[in-house]
């Protein structure tokens, strides 16, 4: 992103914070805290007098609090499509809540947004009780649902509820939501915190490096990479396909194909494919059977899009609803090599969903501890309209309006894909 200011990094705060917090540690984060936005540095920048280089609010527990937590109710939401470690969060916060902070309230509404809107869709009363074992379970035990809702609505069921800090567990849709509710509230000169916790699957969200249940969709897809590659290898003219998650990035395509070092052409939405045209893909395909006799292809979902939906419609949360690039590719393929007379076997996979109901993998489970911790020190501090997410591999509050302001993709120059065409040997000039 160009023509970054350090306003874009503003974090709105509350006011002073006066409590003593109850977090018994020894290295508090110092109010003041921050790292450097960008590490890498211009060595032919000889004027380091005129270098001021952007900063971002370093995340951690602070030593005095603004809530009270005597007095503190906190309220969790999950919103969107499932990925797996949303319960690893919800139980996190709860545990940290009333832990270590000593929180007597908590409570999670019932399908996202819909339910906070909503009042006879009801809430549960979260204890460490309740969300004791649920982080060996996928899914949400608090359910989540798609689309805007009446922001009115919601803030006043914060205010009826006396809800003083709002978590809200989601992506790119519901951090809009979240945006808006910071808004309103801000509007009202009302003390609720808003507190954002990224959760994507494709890892697509802008200055977070890293979302959780994205290692375990990739690690997920890794498995069926390598089923396919077995199949592709027992016949003659094997082909293995594999369709991942990925809207719009082809994060988990990419990851996917670097681990597993099976995959032979990794095809993401980021690329524009010649599927028919001289040294296309589907030619290449026929290079590639000719030479080696069997192939492994990866497509994320978002690829070809531009060819097979050109009337897209609309989710209730504003998403282009996709076409299936799986099934067409896989007919595609099909076609070309049965109009050429050359008999293949062709084995397609796709575990969408199975990724995405299944609990998250020790590295998620351990990643949405730890964000989840940082959330709530960034809660009680009095911080409001924030993000945590990790850049430069340190946590950091972000403004929501800055993680939504655009999505994050596979950059063609990066070294995220240059390792994909060397590890597959695709020659990238085909496909652009």
């Amino acid at each position: 992103m160009n023509s970054l200011t350090q306003t874009d990094f503003h974090v709105p705060r509350f006011g002073a914070s006066h409590y003593d917090s109850p977090v018994l540690i020894d290295n508090y984060t110092a109010e003041e805290a921050r790292f450097l936005y960008n590490i890498d540095f211009d060595s032919n920048q000889n004027d380091l007098n005129k270098y001021s280089p952007l900063t971002i609010e370093r995340s951690g527990p602070r030593k005095k609090i603004f809530f009270n937590p005597v007095t503190t109710r906190a309220g969790i939401i999950t919103c969107g499509g499932l990925c797996p470690g949303l319960n690893n969060v919800i139980r996190a916060l709860t545990v940290e809540l009333v832990y270590q902070y000593k929180i007597k309230s908590v409570i999670g509404y019932r399908y996202g947004y819909l339910g906070l809107a909503d009042p006879a869709i009801g809430s549960i009363d979260l204890t460490p009780e309740v969300v004791n074992g649920i982080s060996d379970k996928g899914g949400t035990i608090l359910g989540s649902s798609r689309g805007p809702q009446n922001i009115d609505r919601m803030v006043q069921r914060l205010i009826a509820d006396k809800i003083d800090i709002l978590f809200i567990i989601g992506g790119d849709g519901a951090l809009k939501g979240a945006e808006a509710i910071f808004e309103n509230i801000t509007k009202r000169d009302l003390p609720i915190s808003i507190i954002g916790i990224p959760k994507s699957i494709d890892n697509d969200l802008n200055f977070i490096s890293k979302t959780f249940g994205f290692e375990t969709a990739y690690s997920k897809a890794v498995e069926a990479i390598k089923a396919v590659h077995i199949e592709s290898l027992g016949a003659p003219n094997g082909i293995g396909l594999v369709k991942v998650m990925g809207r719009h990035s082809g994060a988990i395509a990419c990851h996917a194909t670097i681990s597993s070092n099976e995959v032979n052409f990794c095809l993401i939405p980021e690329l524009s494919i010649d599927l028919y045209g001289k040294g296309g893909f589907l030619e290449a395909l026929e290079t590639r059977l000719k030479n080696k006799d069997h192939a492994v292809v990866v497509v994320a979902e978002g690829a070809f899009q531009e060819i097979i939906n050109k009337v897209p419609q609309k989710d209730p949360s504003g998403n282009i609803k996709l076409a299936d690039s799986g099934t067409w590719l896989k007919n595609e393929i099909i076609n070309y090599f049965s109009k050429k007379n050359i008999e293949i076997n062709l084995k397609y996979i796709d575990p969408s969903y199975l990724i995405r109901a299944i609990p998250a993998s020790p590295d998620d489970s351990l990643f949405c501890t730890i964000l989840s911790q940082y959330a709530v020190h960034t809660g009680m501090s009095g911080r409001t309209g924030v993000v945590i997410g990790q850049w430069n591999h340190l946590f950091a509050n972000l403004p929501i309006k800055l993680v939504i302001k655009e999505r994050k993709v596979v950059n063609l120059k990066g070294s995220i894909w240059r390792a994909v065409i060397e590890s597959t040997g695709q020659n990238l000039k085909q496909y652009l």
